[in-house]
C-alpha cells in the first residue's frame, strides 16, 4: 500500500527479509535462509543480503515466484491500566492479547505508554509510519488527561510553554500546552515523547501525577471502549505523515 504525503506518493521501503515475510508465510529465520541461499531475485539480480532495502514497486521473486507484500496494517487500541505495550506478556499482560487478528507478532506499538497509563495506543507493521509519529521533528501532538496530587500552580502553563529542565536532560523540553480542566486535572499537549515525560515535567514543578490517560495523537482521537480496538481509516493514516508546512521568517 503506497502512502500519500502532501501531494507526493511515498513508496514504503523495508528490509528484504521483512518483505519476504510479508509476502509469504515464512518466519523471519526461514526468509533469511532463503535469501542467503540465493533463492531471492530483486530486479533480475540475485540478492543474498537480507538487510537490503526494497520497496513494493521492485520486482522480487522467490524461487521464480513473483512476490507481493501484504498491505500494512494500522490500528488503534484503548489501553487498560496494568497492561504493557510489548508484544509478549511480562510481569503484566500485553495489550496485544486484545487483538484477535492474524500475524500479531508482525505488529509493534507507535509510541508506548507506561503500565499504569491508559488511553490511545497506535499499532502497526509499518516502521516508517511509526517513526513519523515518534520523531520530535515531526511535531506530532499527543494529548494527555493528567490527574494531579495537588492543585496546579498558576505559573505551570507558562513554564511548560517555555520548556522545563528535566533531571538528567541537557535540553529543555519542547513547548507544551496546558488546558486546565479543574484545579487537579489538566489536558497536556506534547510534541515529543521523552521517558516518563509527563510525570517528570510535573515533578519538575513540584507536583505529582496520580492518573494519566492519552486521548489523542495528531488528528487521531480515542473513540473505542476500554480494551477495544479498531482499524484506522485511510484519512487517519495519512494525517500523521503529512508534510508539515515550512516555517518562514
Amino acid at each position: 500500500m503506497s502512502r500519500l504525503t502532501g501531494t507526493c506518493l511515498v513508496i514504503p521501503v523495508m528490509r528484504l527479509d521483512k518483505f519476504v515475510c510479508k509476502s509469504t508465510e515464512l518466519a523471519k529465520i526461514e526468509a533469511i535462509a532463503q535469501i542467503r541461499s540465493g533463492c531471492v531475485v530483486v530486479n533480475d539480480e540475485v540478492v543474498v543480503d537480507e538487510s537490503t532495502q526494497v520497496h513494493e514497486n521492485n520486482s522480487i521473486q522467490l524461487n521464480g515466484v513473483l512476490l507481493k507484500a501484504r498491505d500494512f496494517r494500522y490500528l488503534l487500541i484503548h489501553k487498560p491500566e496494568n497492561t504493557i505495550c510489548s508484544n509478549i506478556d511480562e510481569l503484566y499482560p500485553s495489550i496485544f492479547n486484545n487483538l484477535n487478528i492474524d500475524r500479531v507478532s508482525e505488529l509493534h506499538v507507535a509510541g508506548r505508554l507506561d503500565v499504569d497509563t491508559t488511553g490511545l495506543v497506535l499499532i502497526t507493521d509499518d516502521g516508517r509510519w511509526s517513526f513519523d509519529i515518534i520523531r520530535p521533528s515531526q511535531r506530532c501532538e499527543k494529548v494527555y488527561r493528567v490527574g494531579l496530587s495537588r492543585p496546579i500552580a498558576e505559573d505551570v502553563a507558562y513554564k511548560f510553554h517555555q520548556g522545563v529542565q528535566l533531571q538528567g536532560e541537557s535540553n529543555l523540553t519542547l513547548p507544551a500546552e496546558v488546558e486546565i480542566i479543574n484545579r487537579n486535572e489538566v489536558l497536556l499537549t506534547l510534541t515529543e515523547g521523552k521517558y516518563h515525560q509527563v510525570k517528570r515535567m510535573f515533578a519538575a514543578v513540584g507536583n505529582r501525577v496520580v492518573s494519566l490517560h492519552r486521548e489523542r495523537i495528531g488528528d487521531i482521537s480515542l473513540d473505542v471502549g476500554l480494551g477495544e480496538w479498531r482499524y484506522l481509516t485511510m484519512d487517519e493514516v495519512t494525517s500523521v505523515i503529512r508534510e508539515k508546512p515550512q516555517k518562514t521568517g
